[in-house]
Formats: C-alpha cells, structure tokens, sequence
C-alpha cells in the first residue's frame, strides 16, 4: 500500500493521536478537546488557526507560493451518544459516548496531511484544512456554511472521505453524482384516551392506533415508491404507556426516512402525513405529524471527482479506485459544502483481509483501522500537490 515515505515514518503518531481521540469521545457541538488538540496541533506547524465556526469547528489555513488557487479539505471530529462494547486499551473512556464512525480517523488523516504539507511546502496556493464539528445529526456543515466558511476561506473546490468497512484496505471509491441520500426525520404524537385495561371499550388506544401506522408505513416503499427508485422508512421509536393494567394516554412514534430523489421525497412525507392523520381521526383520536427535512443529498460534482480520481490513482493501482459503488443510503452533511462549491466525497477502504475493520459502523464493537491513517493522509497529501501543482 504506497503512501508518502515522510509520512509513513511518522505512522505511529497518526496511531497514537487517533487512538486518544478514541479514548475520548465528544458529542456534536462539544468537541471542546479534540477541537483543542487539532489547533494546538496545527499551530505548531505554523498553519494558521481559526476557530469559533460552528461553536467548535477549527479550520487550518496553509499558503505557499503566490498562487491564488485554493482548495479545502473537511474531516468531521464528533462521536456518537452509545456505549461502546471493545475491550482494548484505547475504548472510549466516557460512558455513553463513543467513537462507532471513523470520525477520529478522519480527524488524524487530516492531521497526517496537514503536518506532511506543512514541513515539505511542495504546493503553489492554499489549502484550507476544514475540521468539522456535529455530522451525527446536528449539521455542523450546513452550521459552517451559513456562518461563512468559504466567506472566510474561499476555495476552488472542497473535498471529503469517510472510512468503508465493506471495502478491502488499499481501495477506494470515487464516484460522481449522488453519493448519499437525503435524510430526514419524523415524530408522530398520538392524543388518545387512557383508562383501565380491562375496560379497553371506555378507552381510545393509541398504541393499536400507533402499530396501525407503523404497519401502513410499510407499504409506502412497496407500493408507492417505484422499484427502480430507493428509498427507506424505518421506525426507529415506539413509546407508550408505564404500567401492565393501564391503557395509555399517548404515544410517542418516530424514524428516519432516506430519499435519492426530490420527488420521493415529496410523496412520502405527503402520504405519510394523510396516513397518521386518517387513521388517529378514524378512532376518535388526535395526531400531530412532523417531517423534519435533514441533510440533502451529496452530490459529487464530475469535475471534481475526475481530480479526486486522479489523486487515488496516483497512490493505488487505478483498478482498486472504483469509479462506480452499490447505493447506500445513509446521510452525510458534507452535502452542504458541496452545494456551496464544487465537491467529491470519496470512501477509502478499512477492512483488513484478517478482519480488522470489518465491524459495519454505528456498531457499538466498531473501530477503526488504523492501517489506513498513513494511506489516507498520503491521499489528501498528493490532492493538494496536484491540485496545487507548481508550475
């Protein structure tokens, strides 16, 4: 697996920064420690530190040469509010808290670059390197964004990776287009009357009025949404009642919906919304639907993906840089970026061929591989050095 010799001579720092990182999870909007780290850490290389966007997010600035080319680089840093379940040394010290994405591999292959280009200076322009805070859900990146990230850092084109523990170690996709889906959210409140259990007759049940929409939701995909389109609705939260003889009051429903087209998008949460409301209505009961619309979907402009290619190409044999990948459907609010200027989003295999790196994220036995680190630090190394070639 080649990457740059400098940087795999410091390939045990990466290992040790990431495994701290580890060891002390941050939820969004809290990355007090790590956001600390990433400045110290950047500023004693001599980049240039700006922090304060988005409550924690930290950008490092690195020029070089008179060029006025730019490009910016992102890392999420947050961590996931779950327990961790890994035995080994560097799990999660906090309880509730922990690292099940990448993120603090993320963070450290950006720190690898930002240390390599800092010491060999082999670019004519700047590079902005962009740590962002709260991807898990509270959109740190649209967060960055309305707050004048590329007001502040103008740049050419953005770039992104995230980790892929369905994809072999020294391969990578870069795909143009739609490379995440959109996701959104929703609640249904249901109003009904509580009484005993034995007496359900003198009641209006909102848990069998609840598991009546939850089972009309599951059609929505099979029979409204065309087969050749993609979409998932998951139930994700049933709350109702506190004791075995009572028939409750309310109940509490909620989930995720993920889209790859506006279109759909649009039918389910109107169907959803009539199906709720009809069937509360039909027994007497009161429903409040909220559709809470959440990261758009990322698209990965052509332009930018053929460089990112390029640059994947430069380090791997071009057969393990994949140019096509199977449709996911998770989110990703490196969309917003990519919305304000050019982007790709590319995924850089973790799954060791003994295992290592395979446990699927969000998994509370996941971790990651840190055989990758030198690998994805060499990659966003030789981005800037072709991106800002000297000519």
């Amino acid at each position: 697996m080649p990457v740059h010799n400098r940087i795999a001579a410091f390939a045990d720092d990466l290992t040790a920064w990431r495994r701290d990182l580890h060891a002390h999870p941050e939820l969004g909007l809290e990355e007090h420690r790590t956001a600390a780290i990433v400045a110290e850490k950047l500023a004693s290389w001599g980049i240039a530190v700006h922090t304060g966007l988005a409550v924690t997010g930290v950008v490092g600035s690195l020029k070089v040469g008179t060029s006025n080319r730019a490009i910016a680089i992102r890392a999420d840093m947050d961590a996931l509010p779950m327990e961790e379940a890994n035995g080994f040394a560097h799990r999660s010290t906090t309880p509730g808290r922990m690292h099940a994405c990448g993120h603090d591999g993320h963070t450290t292959m950006l720190l690898g670059a930002a240390r390599y280009l800092a010491e060999t200076k082999n670019f004519d322009g700047t590079v902005h390197f962009v740590f962002q805070p709260a991807e898990e859900g509270a959109g740190g990146g649209r967060m960055m964004v309305e707050e004048g990230l590329f007001d502040l850092f103008p740049a050419d084109a953005v770039y992104g990776a995230h980790n892929d523990t369905s994809l072999p170690v020294g391969e990578m996709y870069v795909v143009a287009g739609p490379n995440s889906a959109a996701s959104d959210r929703f609640t249904i409140h249901i109003d009904g009357r509580g009484g005993h259990a034995a007496r359900p007759h003198m009641t209006i049940d909102p848990i069998t009025i609840g598991a009546q929409i939850v089972m009309a939701y599951q059609t929505l995909i099979s029979r409204r949404v065309d087969p050749a389109d993609a979409a998932v609705l998951s139930i994700t939260q049933f709350h109702a009642g506190s004791a075995g003889n009572v028939i409750p009051e309310t109940a509490f429903i909620n989930g995720t919906v993920r889209t790859m087209k506006p279109e759909t998008q649009d039918l389910l949460e109107a169907q959803m919304g009539a199906i709720a409301k009809a069937t509360a209505e039909s027994q007497g009961a009161a429903v409040r639907f909220e559709y809470a619309r959440g990261y758009p979907i990322v698209m990965n402009n052509p332009d930018a993906t053929e460089r990112a290619a390029a640059a994947a190409a430069r380090l791997l044999d071009p057969a393990r840089v994949h140019r096509e990948k199977p449709l996911t459907l998770g989110g990703e609010d490196f969309a917003y970026m990519a919305q304000k200027v050019p982007g790709c989003f590319v995924r850089i295999g973790q799954r060791g061929a003994d295992g290592v790196g395979a446990v699927p994220v969000h998994n509370p036995k996941y971790d990651f591989n840190d055989a990758i680190l030198p690998l994805g630090a060499s990659y966003w190394a030789t981005l800037v050095e072709q991106e800002l070639a000297r000519s």
